[in-house]
């Protein structure tokens, strides 16, 4: 800490205002008459003894207890910058990852609709795939129930035939040509 130019004529200043201000005077308690005096020669070896000590305290004791306090302003004002940036990276990092999540999310649910519309396209696909198949069965079966049907009619015209035959043979008693 570089030293003021005045700080010794302030000091000394200071000094004689506080010898102006202690001067001797009389003073007198409400009782008993005490009077107050300053011992002089005590009070000017204090000064002197001060102003010895000042520069030596100064020198060994109060500039480096001001510089330590400076580095450690200097310490905490890196400390805090540091604090700063890293709040600002993890500010960063967070929207970063925010982001990806988001768009995470985004891809995770387009996919997730793709693969449902292929599932249900699949699903309508193999629906009108069984439809045709259980049409062009039934086709079949009605075709052969069909063929079926006449195959039994025609037998059975032959055999209604025949029993008609019997049956006239028995009721006129006589065979039918």
């Amino acid at each position: 800490m570089p030293r003021r130019p005045h700080a010794l004529p302030a000091t000394l200043a200071g000094v004689a205002a506080a010898v102006l201000v202690l001067a001797p005077s009389l003073a007198h308690a409400a009782e008993g008459g005490l009077s107050i005096l300053p011992d002089v020669p005590r009070l000017v070896a204090l000064l002197v003894l001060f102003l010895v000590l000042l520069p030596i305290l100064n020198t060994l004791l109060f500039q480096p207890l001001l510089r330590a306090l400076a580095e450690r302003d200097a310490r905490i004002a890196g400390s805090r910058a540091r604090a700063a940036d890293l709040a600002q990276q993890a500010a960063t990092l967070l929207a970063r990852h925010e982001d990806a999540i988001r768009q995470a999310r985004e891809k995770a649910h387009a996919e997730q609709v793709q693969v449902v519309e292929q599932a249900r396209s699949e699903h309508h696909a193999a629906v009108g795939t069984a439809r045709g198949e259980a049409e062009r069965q039934l086709a079949d079966a009605r075709a052969e129930v069909s063929r079926a049907a006449d195959g039994v009619r025609g037998s059975l015209r032959a055999e209604a035939e025949s029993v008609a035959r019997e049956i006239a043979a028995r009721l006129l008693g006589r065979s039918a040509a």
